[in-house]
């Protein structure tokens, strides 16, 4: 790394401890087979509740069952013995679809069907696992150069079945929404496991990251993408949820095209959420409805983000341009009637990537908003340099400070 990110690094890292936790929280449960006492790992601590259970002292709990065959007792101490020591031969657990999952232990050859699980197995430094990706994983080789010659397996929703036949994978990731719908019909009786994780939704990133930790044998790469998530979202909640409501700010997303927006539980709507914001149009109906200019304008927000990607502006990591982030600000502000809502009348109307708050990079997502929220709750939050942290944590060689066009104006 060069020395002078370095330096800004080393600067951060010292402002940084005035606004972050020293210990990150949890509030998860790993839904793995073997994490008999129910919390976010699996540890000791579940060889002790097992031995509690065979004993009559503590009740089975809905993973106490380790090796899933329909009873506890010491063969599932066993389990957990070789799930912590990561030399298990298989490993049961539950997906975010809600399907149990049986795997074949340890997992070689996954395909990768959405960007999103490319990513974030970057991030546990597991890329050596993947032998197929999707057509917008290959699209952003600027990004995911690790993935650039990898054959492709189709799009999320239209995968390359044929191809991942041809592949052999150990397991294929996908959506929950796409898994049962695209995949299982037509990998059904092939002997492929599909396990069904999002890896971009902020509620559910934590216990996914871990899950995928734990099937790749990288819990420890796991942890440390935790110890960054929680050190940004706990350092933001412990000052935004003593905000009483009318004190928050009034958001309006808006994503990808001009007055579409983000209801509640879609990823910007999690995102605004968890920076401690109002997303005005959270109860509308619909899961990214078009809106009228003059119900923004009777809302009046306090704050307008517009989420964007290249495909429509470009931006991201493979320009150095913010023209085009610049003008659509522009064009925002001067939108008919627009000049008495308070964001325009105050500026403060952001371009920011939306892929950011889809991503297992949402907490960068988090911090953007957070600052723009409340600058003046976090003075000492720097977003721009928590992004490169979530670079270096990938060993993703990008220097912010000279490449790239992620949030406008910075």
């Amino acid at each position: 790394m060069k020395k002078s990110i370095l330096c800004i690094l080393m600067a951060f890292i010292s402002s940084a401890m005035i606004i972050m936790p020293t210990v990150a929280s949890s509030s998860f449960t790993l839904n793995i087979f073997g994490n008999a006492n129910m919390d976010d790992t699996i540890d000791q601590a579940d060889i002790n509740y097992v031995e509690g259970v065979i004993k009559g002292s503590n009740e089975p709990s809905n993973l106490s069952d380790a090796n899933y065959d329909g009873t506890v007792d010491q063969k599932d101490i066993e389990q957990i013995k070789q799930i912590i020591q990561s030399d298990e031969k298989t490993l049961t657990l539950i997906d975010t679809a809600n399907r149990t999952v049986t795997l074949k232990m340890p997992i070689k050859k996954i395909v990768a069907v959405t960007g999103d699980a490319a990513e974030a197995i970057r991030v546990l430094h597991a890329t050596d696992k993947v032998v197929g990706v999707s057509v917008d994983t290959l699209d952003d080789a600027t990004y995911l150069p690790d993935f650039s010659k990898m054959p492709s397996v189709g799009k999320w929703s239209e995968p390359d079945i044929e191809r991942i036949l041809t592949l052999e994978p150990d397991l294929a990731i996908s959506y929950k929404s796409a898994a049962s719908k695209y995949l299982e019909p037509k990998l059904n009786g092939t002997g492929i496991p599909i396990v069904a994780l999002d890896l971009y939704r902020g509620d559910d990133l934590p216990a996914e990251m871990k899950m995928l930790g734990f099937i790749v044998g990288k819990t420890d790469d796991a942890d440390k993408y935790l110890k960054f998530f929680y050190n940004i979202t706990d350092a933001i909640q412990a000052k935004t949820s003593k905000l009483p409501t009318d004190k928050k700010a009034r958001v309006y997303l808006e994503g990808y095209a001009d007055l579409k927006t983000y209801t509640k539980g879609k990823g910007g709507d999690l995102a605004c959420t968890m920076a401690g914001g109002i997303n005005i149009a959270s109860n509308l109906e619909g899961a990214y409805p078009e809106v009228e200019s003059e119900w923004v304008m009777i809302q009046n927000p306090e704050v307008i983000v517009r989420l964007t990607s290249p495909s429509e502006i470009a931006c991201g990591y493979a320009t150095d341009d913010s023209m085009g982030f610049a003008s659509k600000r522009k064009e925002i502000l001067a939108r008919t009637g627009w000049s008495n809502i308070t964001a325009v009348k105050d500026e403060r109307v952001y371009m920011l990537l939306y892929e950011f708050g889809a991503s297992p990079a949402v907490p960068v997502t988090i911090a953007y908003m957070a600052k723009w929220f409340y600058p003046e709750l976090f003075p000492e939050l720097d977003p721009k340099a928590l992004h490169q942290q979530y670079l270096d944590m990938q060993g993703f060689d990008y220097d912010l400070n000279t490449l790239g066009v992620f949030a406008y104006p910075s």
